[in-house]
């Protein structure tokens, strides 16, 4: 007969982790992270100086931008090697980072969630060519974050007489996972998890190469009744540690929302947003959109597009899904950014990336904080610090159509519509985001060519294409000037046919009554 599961406290779970081990952790934004754990490691390194110089690894942003999360994790010591998908979430961990203080590694989420099933298996690693000709290609960095980070852990190899990317197993000493139920042989249920994620494939990493699993669960019980409905097996599981409420919410949002967890078929999820740029910039997205399509929309701007969407009663003409593994229903924002309320699906996080990197999706509208000449797109880095390239290059390296939607200017942008229907820059922004070169690769628009997609850039006054030369300009908005608005107030001068004017039902007048 098995043993039954060892139901431990976390203090005495996270005792067990030897120093110099590679931990991996498992959640996304808000939802799925085993908060307590992280919690307790924290505690045990500030009290005792134990476990040291740990590996971490984690496909998608976990925190809440201040405290939770992988920010726990953030001190040096604890951590010796960070190599995540995201980082924006945890600015504690990114500060080590710039501060030189720690090994930095950003990789993309989709690559990563995948990397874990070949690390179970003892295969060689994800050969792939997501990543090509961006910054976590050798030839541009190779992912590394900081001078501190030297040792290549991606390399560029020839197969078959093309150029691929090599991304190296990493085998795992430990995995941080999260349940909602453990029954007495530590079997593990999702039943009230918003997502999936990758818990098994870490699991079965750590398992296969001799190392420990701690599964965060809410809830002990006797036996799980549905086999099918057991995500990780009580084989794979060493730890089971009953998590009190406060650590073991559904996402950093708080509280329970079934609507992640149970069809319920209605849109009452979806809040009628006021007009500004993003709602300009959702609705000409919209209209690339055809009844049909399936499509993932960033986090960020392309978030209006399903707000839009449910104005003018298209969101049930195509099937929103999100990288996390939700398929159907109304994607989440904020700290429930990963989950969709009503889903039609839940897959898990691996099983979703396979399907957006064989060029499953027709259509994805993602953010962008830089735009060059060539029509290359930075998402990752600022002036003063480094957010992730997230499951960004995936998405936009394999999917048919992109919608980069963002303002034309940063920093203060503020523009209204007028009685007329005209757009009104009432404050300009302060930065450029038309620049000469992006300060990284996150997008690279000759590579796109050469795979024949159909990429536009989509702003609240301007709209762009990517054609053989580089962006050319295909719209403008009504009332702005081409010289003064538009080509004054970027860094380079896009290739000019005569552009079209933005479809006017983008710029919805107020009531002769309404305020501006």
């Amino acid at each position: 007969m098995r043993a039954l599961a060892k139901v431990v406290s976390a203090t005495e779970a996270v005792a067990q982790i030897p120093s110099s081990s590679v931990v991996a952790v498992s959640g996304f934004v808000g939802a799925g992270h085993p908060e307590l754990l992280t919690v307790e490691l924290e505690r045990r390194f500030l009290q005792t100086g134990q476990p040291r110089d740990l590996t971490l690894v984690y496909a998608a942003g976990q925190g809440d931008g201040a405290n939770r999360g992988l920010n726990h994790l953030a001190h040096p010591g604890l951590v010796r090697r960070v190599i995540g998908g995201h980082w924006n979430l945890a600015p504690k961990m990114v500060r080590l980072a710039m501060e030189d203080k720690i090994e930095a590694y950003n990789f993309p989420q989709g690559v990563l969630s995948v990397l874990f099933r070949e690390i179970a298996a003892k295969r060689a690693g994800v050969i792939t060519k997501v990543g090509l000709d961006t910054c976590v290609d050798p030839h541009h960095g190779g992912g590394r974050c900081n001078p501190r980070t030297k040792e290549s852990l991606v390399e560029r190899i020839q197969l078959g007489g093309e150029d691929w990317l090599w991304y190296r197993t990493i085998p795992l000493g430990v995995g941080f996972i999260r349940a909602t139920k453990a029954d007495s042989f530590g079997n593990l249920s999702m039943a009230n998890e918003a997502l999936i994620g990758e818990v098994l494939p870490i699991a079965q990493a750590a398992h296969n190469h001799g190392g420990i699993v701690i599964a965060q669960v809410e809830e002990l019980v006797e036996r799980i009744e549905d086999p099918k409905s057991v995500c990780v097996p009580g084989i794979l599981v060493d730890y089971v540690v009953l998590s009190d409420p406060a650590h073991h919410e559904q996402t950093f949002a708080g509280g329970f929302e079934q609507g992640f967890v149970k069809r319920r078929g209605t849109d009452t999820k979806v809040t009628t947003l006021p007009l500004s740029e993003r709602t300009i910039v959702a609705r000409r997205a919209l209209k690339e959109i055809r009844k049909g399509d399936i499509v993932n929309l960033g986090i960020g701007m392309p978030e209006a597009i399903a707000s839009v969407a449910y104005e003018v009663n298209r969101l049930r003409d195509f099937t929103l899904t999100v990288e996390s593994g939700p398929i159907g229903g109304i994607p989440a924002g904020g700290m429930n950014f990963g989950c969709s309320y009503d889903p039609e699906a839940i897959i898990d996080q691996p099983a979703q990336f396979d399907f957006y990197d064989g060029g499953g999706l027709d259509v994805a509208a993602l953010g962008a904080i830089e735009v060059d000449e060539e029509g290359s797109v930075n998402v990752s880095t600022f002036p003063d610090r480094f957010a992730g390239v997230g499951g960004f290059i995936n998405i936009s390296q394999n999917t048919k159509k992109i919608l980069f939607c963002c303002s034309f200017r940063a920093g203060g942008l503020a523009v209204s519509v007028g009685l007329d229907g005209n757009l009104c820059i009432r404050n300009e922004g302060r930065h450029s985001k038309f620049v000469k070169r992006v300060r990284s690769i996150c997008f690279h628009g000759p590579s796109a060519r050469q795979r024949g997609q159909e990429v536009l850039y989509i702003t609240e006054r301007a709209v762009f294409r990517l054609g053989d030369k580089g962006l050319e300009l295909l719209e403008t908005a009504p009332g702005m000037d081409l010289q003064r608005d538009i080509l004054a107030r970027m860094d380079f001068r896009p290739v000019l046919h005569k552009p079209m004017g933005m479809p006017a039902d983008c710029f919805p007048a107020p009531s002769p009554n309404a305020s501006l």
